[in-house]
């Protein structure tokens, strides 16, 4: 390495842009080689830190973005699960709604893979530059309680909230809110309509989530007006996927056998 080599290197650490200190010489190297301009010499330069930074980025919001497992909508099953279509997730995929703002709501028994395709949007999210946020309804409530009660509410907002472009609620209605946990998760929804995309899932049908929200059903009509006002609904039917293995194996019964003989027993 000669001294103008070493001096740029030193330049590009203290600029912070290390990745064109690492790939000058090679890239001087292939313009030599194949007779570039200087411009197009410090192009492809600048192309590689410019690359660099977006890898490093994608990187950080994926490890931020705290997924509890890593799932993408190639490994989604979309012939086990019915009332989604692989089209319909495409056009989600685009981000469009993030864009505008627009929400997702994923609804189904447990195990048709809600979670999954959640997370696999959210992956995507990230690798397009978008800030996301996943969290469980359940730890998001506790997080919510513990910040009012250390009257830090309105920051925990701001930073947890309202400052994702993407937030993802996982499980709402699994566990039942009291009324004031009711309220708070209220607050989340109608600071980000409008302004901030949500993805939801829930195990329950709109007509039942004022059992989730404390029996309010005044709150749960005001928090669904918000949610549904820009959305996507995805109605998922089916049986659980983590069990079909045990199913098949006669270890566990499906839900529609379980259906049939409830009839016939009825009919008997």
């Amino acid at each position: 390495m000669d001294l103008q080599h070493e001096r740029i290197l030193q330049a590009c650490e203290q600029l912070r842009i290390d990745t064109m200190g690492d790939q000058y010489s090679l890239l001087a190297s292939r313009a030599a080689a194949n007779q570039l301009t200087f411009a197009d010499f410090f192009e492809s330069l600048l192309r590689s830190e410019i690359d660099a930074k977006q890898q490093r980025t994608k990187a950080m919001l994926l490890r931020t973005a705290g997924f509890p497992v890593l799932k993408t909508l190639e490994e989604f099953d979309f012939m086990f699960a019915h009332g989604v279509t692989k089209k319909s997730l495409m056009e989600l995929s685009s981000m469009a709604f993030v864009e505008r703002a627009e929400n997702v709501v994923l609804l189904g028994p447990s195990g048709v893979g809600k979670t999954h395709l959640a997370i696999a949007l959210g992956n995507i999210a990230t690798q397009m530059g978008i800030k996301t946020r996943f969290i469980s309804a359940a730890d998001l409530v506790m997080a919510l309680s513990a910040a009012s009660r250390q009257d830090r509410l309105a920051d925990f907002l701001k930073r947890n909230i309202t400052n994702p472009r993407l937030l993802i609620i996982d499980e709402i209605g699994y566990l039942p809110l009291g009324r004031e946990e009711a309220n708070l998760f209220f607050q989340v929804v109608a600071k980000r309509y409008e302004k901030g995309s949500l993805i939801v899932t829930s195990n329950l049908p709109f007509g039942q989530w004022d059992q989730a929200f404390a029996g309010d059903q005044t709150l749960t009509a005001a928090l669904l007006d918000r949610l549904l006002h820009h959305s996507h609904v995805l109605q998922i039917k089916g049986e659980s996927y983590r069990l079909k293995d045990k199913r098949k194996a006669g270890i566990i019964r499906s839900r529609q056998t379980d259906q049939a003989e409830s009839v016939l027993v009825g009919q008997s």
